[in-house]
């Protein structure tokens, strides 16, 4: 099993309606792309000064499964549409399970 983690920061112009446009494109995801086994998107909980803005952990049966969902073009516009354009910084790992 893959479990793949991304820890994305925002950039102080992003405005709430493109935060929101994110959560919703990502939450689209585990409806079209079959490969993911479980998947969690959020916003952070903001309990802690200086964590990142929000998080992604996905779970894949296998790396070519991660793969799929990787270079599915539906995820890959949600990256260019609705991330990139506030991104500041991301962080990520895939770990074996």
């Amino acid at each position: 099993m893959i479990r793949h983690i991304v820890l994305f920061t925002w950039t102080d112009e992003a405005t709430d309606e493109q935060k929101a446009a994110v959560a919703a494109g990502l939450a689209e995801l585990p409806g079209l792309i079959p490969q993911i086994r479980a998947f969690t998107a959020s916003a952070d909980a903001g309990i802690n000064q200086g964590n990142a803005d929000f998080a992604v952990v996905a779970d894949f049966d296998s790396e070519d499964d991660y793969l799929v969902y990787r270079d599915d073009p539906r995820h890959q516009a949600v990256i260019a549409e609705r991330i990139k354009p506030i991104l500041a910084s991301r962080a990520a790992a895939q770990l074996r399970l």
